[in-house]
């Protein structure tokens, strides 16, 4: 009689093919790899999860083919769960394979199931040349746009990504690339046979191409600061769609306090520049607060930030670029936030100062409406709370787009004293209609006055001197937040838009 099968020899197969998997591309490989400075998908992995809370999801998928060059599974941040996947560069190239998309849709597919964020760290070729074809196979971007809008999705670009893994992180919520990173459509052979152009990786879709064309909202040094900066992002957000951000512990920084530093900053002269960054740093409870996209649209502000203890999105002018006219980038850049910040239900907190949209051809050219209708549609569609301030001038479109509109459903809202308002500045007025001299000085007067004009017709909620802002947007704020006696829901939307 044969003698039956031991443990011992089945566990110690299993162990042979962990350990291969374990082992990635190879001692070489993985050695040429962290001399350029890089960390390995596990390390990567390993800095963003709680130390012990990885439990990695079909690490023998691929069989020879170590992991199928895609590392993925479950961990935790700061206790709370997320899905994760890192590819293998190490592993031929981090390409996808058969076996690498089954395992990227799964992933997306707990984290909805799961109600968790899902997290993607890309260096990969793409996909991988096999000789066959998937026929009738659900790839992976499925699953990841069912993601949209339902659970916080963060794509971070740490070396070339190229072809379809490339596509992952633009359907993501927010972009982040390390320097050494890069992203396209396909790499430089590819377009030397399609077009004959003679480019590098990082002239093709490195930082100073991804950051400028909006494709990457942020830059980190190196993968360890990539890594820290999407923990930071993602501790703003709630676990999904279907619960609500979560306040930080009461501490001093989370009371009520005036404001008197804004006397400072913000100057009466309406053609003084002021930096806005500095009245967030005064408004919220420390200046620690994190800017979304800031290499891109400058002339508006998007930055996560904490009221009172509780998260919060920040859309804001900055009278610093083009007196904060806003273009179609700065447009295109808010809107694109705001669906964010609405679908997880963070409070938008509007500070307006601009003399409306950017005018002249160059603007036109750039679709300026397009985005500025854009950016209109996605806030007067958000459901969240919103919360308005008028610093010192908000004309025309460019005032509606920052929530400054009747019946547009915000908490609160808030004006400076003399702050100006109107179709159009004075000035802009008196050259358009040619006014003479009186006209044009009952034109400025009429100007400086419009607060008031509107705050007697109920134009705001009240006028506030500015030494009181932090205290009333934490009040309306607060007041603002008793509407949530239900469960959260998902925004009533297909997908956010790229």
């Amino acid at each position: 009689m044969s003698k039956p099968p031991d443990w011992d020899e089945t566990l110690e197969d299993l162990e042979q093919r962990r350990q291969r998997t374990l082992a990635m591309g190879g001692p070489e490989r993985l050695a040429k790899h962290h001399g350029k400075g890089k960390l390995d998908a596990r390390a990567r992995i390993d800095r963003l999860v709680d130390k012990g809370s990885f439990r990695e999801i079909g690490s023998l998928v691929g069989g020879e083919v170590a992991a199928d060059g895609i590392v993925v599974g479950s961990g935790s941040i700061n206790g709370s769960p997320i899905m994760v996947g890192a590819e293998d560069f190490t592993t031929l190239a981090g390409s996808i394979g058969p076996g690498g998309n089954a395992k990227r849709y799964r992933i997306a597919e707990l984290a909805v199931r799961d109600r968790i964020p899902l997290v993607m760290l890309l260096e990969g070729a793409g996909f991988r040349p096999t000789g066959g074809h998937y026929g009738r196979t659900p790839t992976d971007l499925l699953a990841q746009a069912n993601c949209s809008g339902k659970v916080p999705t963060v794509g971070a670009v740490l070396g070339p990504s190229a072809g379809h893994g490339a596509l992952v992180a633009p359907v993501c919520d927010f972009r982040i690339m390390s320097a050494a990173g890069a992203i396209f459509t396909a790499g430089p052979p590819v377009v030397r046979e399609s077009t004959g152009e003679e480019i590098t990786k990082e002239e093709l879709g490195g930082p100073t191409v991804a950051l400028p064309s909006g494709v990457i909202h942020n830059l980190a040094d190196s993968d360890e600061d990539v890594i820290d900066d999407i923990k930071r992002y993602l501790s703003y957000f709630p676990p999904s769609a279907w619960s609500y951000p979560t306040p930080r512990p009461a501490d001093e920084t989370t009371a009520p306090r005036p404001t008197p530093e804004l006397l400072d900053i913000v100057s009466r002269d309406n053609k003084r520049v002021y930096d806005m960054r500095k009245v967030l740093d005064v408004v919220f409870d420390d200046p620690n607060w994190f800017e979304v996209q800031p290499k891109y649209g400058r002339a508006i502000i998007c930055a996560l930030a904490h009221l009172g203890g509780h998260p919060v999105a920040v859309v804001a002018n900055q009278p610093q670029v083009m007196a904060g006219s806003i273009d179609a980038d700065a447009a295109d850049k808010a809107a694109h936030f705001i669906m964010v910040a609405d679908s997880f239900h963070l409070p938008i907190v509007f500070l307006a100062d601009n003399p409306g949209m950017m005018p002249g051809s160059r603007s036109e050219r750039t679709g300026v409406l397009r985005a500025g209708a854009r950016m209109f549609a996605a806030q007067t569609a958000a459901t969240t709370l919103k919360l308005h301030v008028t610093l010192r001038k908000a004309y025309g479109f460019g005032s509606m787009v920052m929530s400054l509109l009747g019946f547009d459903s915000q908490v609160a809202t808030y004006a400076y004293p003399g702050a100006t308002m109107g179709a159009m500045s004075a000035a802009a007025l008196t050259r358009a209609t040619n006014a003479e001299e009186d006209l044009s000085a009952k034109l400025r007067d009429a100007e400086l006055q419009a607060s008031y004009r509107s705050a007697e017709n109920l134009g705001f909620d009240e006028l506030i001197d500015p030494r009181e802002t932090r205290d009333a947007l934490l009040a309306g704020l607060q007041r603002g937040l008793f509407s949530r006696q239900v469960a959260a829901e998902p925004v009533s939307r297909t997908v956010i838009l790229p």
